[in-house]
Formats: C-alpha cells, structure tokens, sequence
C-alpha cells in the first residue's frame, strides 16, 4: 500500500507564514477544511490562498456532519472557500439538497469528488451535471474511508460501477475519472500509463458469467469486474483477487528476456 499522510487540519490563528514553514516541511495536502475550528468560508477562504500559494492542496468539506461535534457545511461556504477540491460533494455520509450540489457543479471550477461513502442517488445528479456541463474532467472519484462507517471494500470499483450502470457515463470514462482524472488532480505519480510514473497496475477483466460481452460491457451492466493480478512498483504483488468474481482472464507472468539472445 502507497499512503499520503501528513495532512493538518485548518484551525484559528493560523498565519501565512505557518503554511510556508509547512511547505518547506514536506507538507503536500490540507486535511478536509471544515473539521477543525475553521468553520465559515471568510475564516477558510484566507488561509486556502495561503495553501495554495505553497503548493499546498486544500480538499474541504461538503454537506452534513460526518461525527458528533463537527459542523455542517453548505454550498455558500464551499464557494466562499474555494479549495482545490469540494470533497465528498454527494456527502460524507448527508449530503446536501440534489440542486445545491449542482449548482455547486456550475458555479465553481473546482475538482468535484464523488465518494462511495455517500448519497448514491446525489452522486448520479452530479456526476450528470458534470457531464451536461462538459467537465467531466474535474470528477474525481473516493471512498470516503477510513470514517464512522468503516472502510468500503472495492469502493472505488463499485463508485465505477455506480455511475457507469446508473448514471449514463461510458465505462472507460468511469474508469478515466477514478484514474487519470483522479492523478493529475491529486498530483499522483500512479494513475496513467506514461514513461517516468510508478508502474502501479490493477489488471482486470469481465467476471466469469457476467452477461456483458467483455469487461467495460460488464460494468456498464452493473457488475464488478474480477481483479487478476496487481502491480506495484513493476512487481506482480497478487494474483487472482479473492475479494472480487474471479476474472475470466488472469495475466500471466513470464521470465525476463535478455536482448539479443
């Protein structure tokens, strides 16, 4: 498992030159804005700037309270905010009213995340008005995990599933926004298939007796694909994965070559 950690909480008092000293620590992330004393959008917009000025990426958050003594967060405090990412925009776990989100949709620019650990049918209304609004670019998909509700295991694949059986979107571009969308946003070296980023692979294919004709088919039906083999770092790590359908296909791995013999 690769883990980005070391991401502090926003709180009162807070000055420029603390996120500066951040920075210079290694700091890369906030934690979502919102769970500390911060709570109204003057108070963060401030302090995300400063973030933002350090390469320092702010996420915050969207929608009822996720525990006991946290606070609500509404569509004017996410846009007064702006952070880079209106985290868990279907909520985490309440959301917000289905137009407010999509309004938060038209009105800012920022990267929109839909989690697994939220309103399934928000998620649909505003992964729809992405699409209607041409920016699917900006989706991003999460879990939402660890948090009250545990961890959601394949939450990423059946956020996929969701959004490609439910809501209309092609499956490769389901696939794109929990990958690639989700790595040049996040400012990940995994997620695309290009010289110089970490060979961190997941093969999948269509569940054995799936009704689809091949794997995409398959999602776009409702189903979760089988995982055949995980690469981290240019190493098989797994093989056939016991937590999915088994994959009608497996990778096979061979011995290295040696050029020229």
């Amino acid at each position: 498992m690769k883990v980005l950690a070391g991401a502090p909480v926003l709180e009162l008092g807070m000055e420029e030159h603390d996120f500066a000293e951040l920075a210079a620590a290694g700091v890369s992330l906030l934690g979502e804005v919102g769970l500390g004393s911060v709570k109204t959008g003057y108070q963060a917009k401030e302090m995300v700037a400063w973030a933002r000025k350090y390469g320092i990426q702010s996420t915050i958050h969207t929608g009822g309270p996720s525990v006991p003594g946290s606070s609500m967060i509404d569509r004017d405090t996410v846009l007064e905010a702006d952070a880079d990412i209106i985290g868990h925009i279907n909520g985490g776990h309440t959301s917000l009213p289905e137009a407010h989100v999509c309004e938060l949709c038209e009105r800012s620019a920022r990267a929109i995340e839909l989690v697994h650990n939220g309103n399934e049918r928000v998620a649909i209304a505003a992964v729809q008005a992405a699409r209607d609004l041409g920016q699917l670019h900006r989706v991003i998909l999460g879990t939402d995990s660890p948090a009250g509700s545990g961890v959601q295991p394949l939450g990423i694949l059946r956020m996929i599933s969701l959004l490609s059986s439910l809501g209309g979107i092609p499956a490769a571009q389901a696939f794109a926004m929990a990958t690639g969308n989700t790595a040049r946003i996040r400012n990940l070296d995994a997620g695309l298939i290009e010289p110089g980023r970490a060979a961190d692979l997941v093969f999948l294919d269509r569940a054995q007796h799936s009704a689809g004709r091949d794997m995409l088919h398959s999602v776009e039906l409702g189903d979760i694909p089988g995982i055949g083999g995980v690469m981290i770092d240019g190493t098989m790590r797994c093989g056939r994965s016991r937590n999915t359908p088994p994959a009608e296909r497996v990778p096979e791995v061979l011995g290295p070559k040696v050029l020229g013999h």
